[in-house]
């Protein structure tokens, strides 16, 4: 069994958890659905959210690892053995997601590399996006390589890897950020009907709620849109904060820390929108922030770059090596995420640990790869939705396994081990924690609820 290491400070610890959540979720997702679900409305419900539901759950896998010293795999177990196949679907779920996960960064490195290299015209084509992602070798080769610069950075372990990364990485990422969300505010475009928006308009659409047409149940569409979208923009239910926490020294404020990577993720989620939104609306109008996924990313996202001309050019290159750093920053926790409690189970290196990882990756990346063209097929889901391969290993990680994760870690602490076992751990040290009854009212009766309405949405039962 190998050694647990530790973060060598408090700021290697919210950077790297903070990077974990910062990655293509937050920046197509967050800005299609803040678009659809009528900008600033959205917003209000996920801030709301954000500081009970996200609170929580982040709350709860962060104590839970640092209580335990162990990795997601065995955390659960240590609280109550009872409860120890937790862990193996919390191992599960990241392997899952960074299956696929690194078949989109393998994308996002293509555009980034079009647009570095001048080809950003022809990557805003019509049909370039369709007929890379059909071909059978390019993507598979792009995913390989986004995949072994995954591994080399985990298999460096914590400190010289993964909190090193971190470190390098997120200031410059949330420069890149800020400074094309500062951008995208001055843009202008004027249609051939005298139509003319600006990046302020969109701004609007982003942050000033829309009640047009509002109903009870489009207000629980929206709810429930905010509170899927917080897995994503708190990196929970993959075992990848349990991790993070399990790496937390004794000595460090955990609840000073905890406050900081709810804030900065909260930010980030902000800052895409802020990013995206508005220049999409400027060229495309409220239809083009209509596409969700790659749609919005890879198709929409590119085409306002070839309309701004040369600085469009410089612009998009720098927006796509952005996005490569986020999407790096949240495949290595992924693969931390399951890599851990391997390291706990089997008396292997970190480093043989990492490639053995690789390989077994690689052949379900494969299949996704091949899921466009050798091995493509349509099923519909439950909740309505037409899928193939990723769509498929997408929905059951995210709409079934993550919801029944949390279900299950709201019953261990709420009721079985009691919200004081993970508030004696927050207070170790002598900390305030001000949310104390929200957290225990939360985690017992409120949270589970939730999870669980979410869960009948997303399968489609309700």
């Amino acid at each position: 069994m190998s050694s647990r290491n530790t973060f060598s400070g408090q700021l290697g610890f919210i950077l790297t958890a903070a990077g974990s959540a910062v990655g293509l979720g937050n920046i197509w997702r967050f800005p299609y659905l803040a678009a659809k679900d009528g900008g600033g409305l959205f917003l209000l419900v996920y801030l709301i959210l954000a500081a009970t539901f996200g609170f929580t759950l982040l709350t709860t896998e962060i104590a839970l690892g640092r209580k335990t010293q162990k990795s997601a795999l065995f955390a659960y177990g240590a609280i109550n053995q009872k409860f120890k196949h937790l862990g193996t679907i919390a191992c599960l779920i990241p392997f899952i997601l960074l299956s696929y996960y690194c078949v989109v960064g393998g994308w996002v490195m293509k555009y980034a590399v079009e647009f570095v290299t001048g080809g950003g015209v022809s990557a805003a084509e019509d049909g370039f996006f369709g007929g890379f992602i059909t071909a059978q070798y390019e993507p598979l080769v792009y995913t390989l390589i986004f995949l072994g610069i995954t591994v080399l950075i985990v298999s460096r372990g914590v400190n010289k890897g993964i909190e090193k990364f971190s470190k390098t990485i997120m200031p410059v990422l949330f420069l890149m950020i800020v400074g094309i969300a500062v951008y995208s505010l001055t843009l202008s475009h004027t249609d051939a009907d005298g139509t003319t928006r600006t990046g302020l308009d969109g701004l609007k659409v982003f942050v000033i709620p829309d009640f047009t047409g509002l109903t009870m149940g489009k207000l629980l569409e929206t709810f429930l849109d905010a509170m899927g979208q917080l897995f994503f923009s708190l990196s929970l239910a993959a075992g990848i904060m349990v991790s993070w926490g399990s790496y937390v020294k004794r000595s460090d404020n955990l609840v000073q820390g905890i406050n900081r990577i709810e804030f900065f993720d909260t930010l980030a989620a902000f800052l895409a929108g802020f990013m995206v939104i508005p220049a999409v609306y400027v060229f495309g109008g409220a239809q083009g922030l209509e596409s969700s996924g790659p749609g919005l990313m890879f198709i929409n996202v590119p085409k306002v770059f070839a309309a701004l001309g040369t600085v469009g050019s410089f612009i998009g290159a720098l927006f796509f090596v952005m996005v490569l750093f986020a999407a790096l920053t949240s495949s290595v926790g992924m693969m931390e995420g399951f890599v851990s409690g391997l390291l706990e189970k089997y008396p292997v290196s970190r480093r043989r640990c990492t490639w053995i990882s690789f390989f077994a990756l690689t052949i379900f990346a494969t299949v996704v790869c091949l899921g466009y063209n050798v091995f493509y097929f349509e099923v519909n889901l439950p909740n309505g939705v037409k899928a193939q391969v990723l769509d498929l290993m997408d929905y059951v990680s995210n709409n079934v396994m993550m919801p029944l994760l949390e279900i299950g870690t709201c019953i261990l602490i709420g009721w079985v081990a009691t919200p004081d076992s993970m508030v004696d751990e927050l207070t170790a040290n002598g900390e305030h924690f001000m949310r104390r009854k929200l957290y225990i009212v939360m985690i017992k009766y409120v949270v589970p609820i939730l999870l669980f309405v979410l869960l009948l949405k997303s399968t489609g039962i309700m």
